[in-house]
C-alpha cells in the first residue's frame, strides 16, 4: 500500500548561506518572503509565488550573527533591505534549533533535496512505508503553536540525497507552519510582480540519476507513493523511455506523475481538477556515450539529485522579460532552432513573434497529442502549444537550475523542445569545461546595514 499523498506542499533547498539565494529569489525571480524561522543555529526562510513554495535552509555550521553584521546588500534598493530587517524581528532563541520539517544533509554543496507532500494521515503513511522497508530520517513528530498543530515525518527516497517530508496541516490555521513567523509588510510595489511574473505552481521536478537506474527509481515511486508512468512522447518505448541520442547527447528521459483524489475536495491551482499536481522526470545518460550534463551534475553534486524544477507561468514571455531585466540569465538554444523548416510559421500560428521568442531563448512546440478521431479537424484555434525556457545554474556549481513553462493546452513536455533545451544545456556545460574554473559569484553575503 502506498503513502496517501494529497498535494505538493513545498520544496526545500539547503545552502551554505541563505543570503545570496534569498536575495535572488526575491529580487530576480520575484518570489515573496512570507515566513521565517531564525534561531541561533538554524535559519529557514519560506518564499512563495502562487502555489509554488521554496523553503531555503542554511546548513547548520553557519551562525546567525552574520545576518546583522558586516557588508550590506549588493543593491541600493531599500525595500530589499527591508526583507532582512523584518525577518530579524522574528528571531526567537527559545525555539528548538533543529531544522524543522527536514533534516540537515551532510552535503558539501548547495542542493535542492526535499520535496514535501501533504498527506491524509502521517501515522498511517509512516506505518505503511516502514512495513515496506522505507528508511525514515524523522519519525512522526508533532509541532504546535498558538495557531494549531502539524504532524510530519521525513522519509529517505531512493534518489541520492532526496527525501520527502510527509505533512498533515489540516489542524493548523497559520500562514505556513508552526515555528515559522509571518514576515509582514515585505511586499512593495517594486517587488510585487504578479501581473508581470504570473507563476502559479511547480509544474515538474527533474532528477539526474546514474546510468541504468531509471527502472529502479520508477519502481520505488510506483510502489511507495502510487506514482503512474507518464509518456513524454506518443511513440515512447515502455521499457526504454524517451531516448535522445544525437548531436553528441545521449540521454534517457522517463516521466511519472501522481494524481489528487477528486473526492478529497482539495482546492487546486488549476482550471481542470483532473490535472496532476506535479510530474517527475528521471534523466540518465545512455550507456557507452560520452559525458553530458547529467554526468556533470552527478560529479559536481556528488551524487544523484534534483537537477531542475519547472515553474508554471501563465505568461512565459512577460515572466522571462521581467526576470531577465532583473538579472536572471537563461540558456540560449541553438540559433538553428528558430530557422528550422516550418518553425517560424508554427510560432506565428500560435500568435508569437519568432524574433521576440528568439531574443529571450523561449522555445515553442505544438503538442502532438491531438484528437486523432476522423471527425476531428486540427486548426490553429484548437492546437495545443508548450513554451519553455531554462535558467542558468543558480548555485555556485553547475547543478541546480529552474525552468519556466507555459502550457496552452499541452500536457506533455514538448517533444520538439526537448532536443533544443538539452542541447542548450550541453553547449553551456561544454563551454564551461573548456574555460578556467569560473569565479564563485555566489559567495556574496547579503546583510543589513549601509552599502
Amino acid at each position: 500500500m502506498a503513502a496517501y499523498l494529497s498535494r505538493l506542499h513545498h520544496i526545500s533547498l539547503h545552502v551554505k548561506s541563505v543570503d545570496k539565494l534569498a536575495y535572488d529569489l526575491v529580487s530576480k525571480f520575484k518570489f515573496n518572503l512570507f515566513a521565517a524561522r531564525l534561531t541561533d543555529k538554524s535559519r529557514q526562510l519560506a518564499f512563495r509565488k502562487g502555489a509554488a513554495v521554496f523553503v531555503v535552509n542554511e546548513r547548520s555550521n553557519q551562525t546567525l550573527h552574520t545576518l546583522n553584521e558586516g557588508a550590506s546588500p549588493t543593491t541600493s534598493n531599500s525595500s530589499s533591505r527591508k526583507i532582512w530587517n523584518d525577518a530579524i524581528k522574528h528571531k526567537r532563541k527559545n525555539i528548538d534549533d533543529k531544522c524543522l520539517y527536514d533534516v540537515h544533509p551532510q552535503y558539501t554543496v548547495d542542493t535542492a533535496c526535499n520535496v514535501c507532500f501533504e498527506v491524509e494521515d502521517v501515522e498511517r503513511s509512516f506505518n505503511s512505508l516502514r512495513d515496506q522497508g522505507c528508511e525514515f530520517l524523522v519519525p512522526p513528530t508533532v509541532v504546535h503553536d498558538e495557531r494549531g498543530l502539524v504532524t510530519f515525518s521525513v522519509v529517505k527516497s531512493i534518489v541520492g540525497n532526496v527525501c520527502h517530508t510527509l505533512i498533515d496541516r489540516t489542524k493548523y490555521e497559520g500562514i505556513f507552519l508552526p515555528g515559522f513567523h509571518d514576515v509582514d509588510n515585505v511586499i512593495s510595489s517594486d517587488l510585487d510582480q504578479v501581473s508581470d511574473c504570473p507563476i502559479t505552481h511547480f509544474d515538474h521536478i527533474t532528477y539526474a540519476c546514474p546510468r541504468k537506474s531509471t527502472a529502479e527509481v520508477m519502481r520505488w515511486y510506483e510502489r511507495h507513493f502510487g506514482f503512474q508512468r507518464f509518456f513524454i512522447d506518443s511513440e515512447e518505448d515502455v521499457d526504454e523511455g524517451y531516448v535522445l541520442n544525437q548531436d553528441g547527447i545521449g540521454l534517457r528521459l522517463t516521466a511519472m506523475e501522481f494524481w489528487k483524489c477528486s473526492e478529497e475536495g482539495i482546492q487546486l491551482p488549476f482550471k481542470d481538477v483532473t490535472e496532476p499536481d506535479c510530474k517527475f522526470v528521471i534523466a540518465e545518460s545512455l550507456p557507452e556515450q560520452s559525458s553530458n550534463q547529467v554526468d556533470t551534475f552527478l560529479e559536481q553534486h556528488k551524487g544523484p539529485g534534483i537537477q531542475h524544477i519547472g515553474l508554471y507561468t501563465q505568461d512565459i514571455v512577460s515572466t522571462t522579460q521581467t526576470m531577465a531585466t532583473a538579472g536572471v540569465h537563461f540558456f540560449s538554444p541553438p540559433p538553428a532552432y528558430y530557422t528550422e523548416l516550418g518553425k517560424q510559421q508554427e510560432m506565428e500560428d500560435a500568435g508569437y513573434d519568432p524574433q521576440m521568442l528568439s531574443q529571450h531563448g523561449i522555445l515553442l512546440d505544438t503538442d502532438l497529442r491531438q484528437d486523432s478521431s476522423p471527425s476531428h479537424t486540427t486548426t490553429n484555434q484548437n492546437k495545443r502549444y508548450l513554451l519553455q525556457v531554462f535558467t542558468k545554474p543558480i548555485f555556485a556549481e553547475d547543478t541546480f537550475f529552474l525552468e519556466l513553462i507555459e502550457r496552452r493546452g499541452a500536457s506533455g513536455f514538448g517533444e520538439g523542445n526537448i532536443r533544443a533545451l538539452w542541447r542548450s544545456v550541453q553547449a553551456y556545460m561544454e563551454n564551461e569545461s573548456a574555460m578556467p574554473q569560473r569565479q564563485n559569484t555566489h559567495d556574496i553575503t547579503v546583510q543589513t546595514g549601509q552599502h
